[in-house]
């Protein structure tokens, strides 16, 4: 099975912008006391996520960086609430998106190369041509034109990585306190074929985020039912 990443196509024509952001947000981490850094990437995002049975929703709505052990403290207080295969992370994303848009979108839109939104029918269209693992989430954004098309935000779980090869050989582990790989992603990643699902048709990379992957199931259909907005790159895999 191949695999492609998905990016938006600037070269589309299309004039869709989205300036929003989620509804709740986990805090980034103060002075992590393994490793010193102050981080949170917020490219792990569950629109799904319903947060209003938190009694402290209000530790929820500013993004900030705080102590680890109080990062800690909010992650439990929303584990509770997350759909199978969630992985929190600092600065992690969480209910619908809020803001605004405005313009001409494809049938698939990328405004961040972590976010992934559909509009509805070509969602409905990718479903029934059976791919599997797409679950889409409402957003909560206003649009100030006439015509304006309903955007879902696609909730893709982190599941896959990369393989050994394409990093450097001379690293170091991640942080035992705060997980953080202290990693750019590579210019020419691959993919560890041995941490692929091969139950679903798009997903994330566990280790970089911000990198949504898809299959050759997923690009075939996209084609054959003409949606458009985003590109796919192919992502190799090492023979094992």
């Amino acid at each position: 099975m191949h695999h492609f990443r998905i990016e938006a196509d600037r070269s589309s024509g299309h004039t869709g912008h989205v300036d929003a952001v989620h509804k709740w947000v986990l805090p980034g981490i103060l002075n992590c006391p393994g490793c010193g850094t102050t981080w949170g990437s917020g490219a792990k995002t569950y629109p799904s996520v319903d947060l209003t049975p938190v009694l402290s929703l209000a530790d929820f709505e500013e993004a900030r960086a705080e102590p680890i052990e109080e990062y800690e403290r909010l992650c439990e207080l929303v584990r509770p609430l997350l759909p199978s295969g969630c992985v929190l992370e600092p600065g992690a994303g969480l209910g619908p998106l809020v803001g605004n848009a405005r313009g001409r979108f494809g049938s698939l839109v990328s405004p961040d190369p972590w976010w992934l939104l559909v509009q509805r029918e070509a969602l409905e269209k990718l479903q029934a041509a059976g791919l599997r693992g797409l679950k889409g989430c409402r957003t909560e954004l206003r649009f100030r034109q006439r015509t304006s098309p309903e955007l879902l935000e696609l909730e893709i779980l982190p599941l896959g990585r990369t393989h050994p090869d394409c990093l450097p050989r001379e690293r170091s582990p991640p942080c035992p306190c705060c997980h953080r790989l202290g990693l750019s992603l590579p210019d020419a990643p691959l993919l560890d074929a041995r941490t692929l699902p091969n139950d679903r048709d798009l997903f994330r990379l566990e280790d970089f985020s911000g990198v949504i992957v898809c299959t050759e199931r997923f690009v075939d259909a996209c084609e054959r039912l003409g949606l458009d907005g985003v590109t796919f790159k192919p992502l190799p895999t090492p023979p094992e």
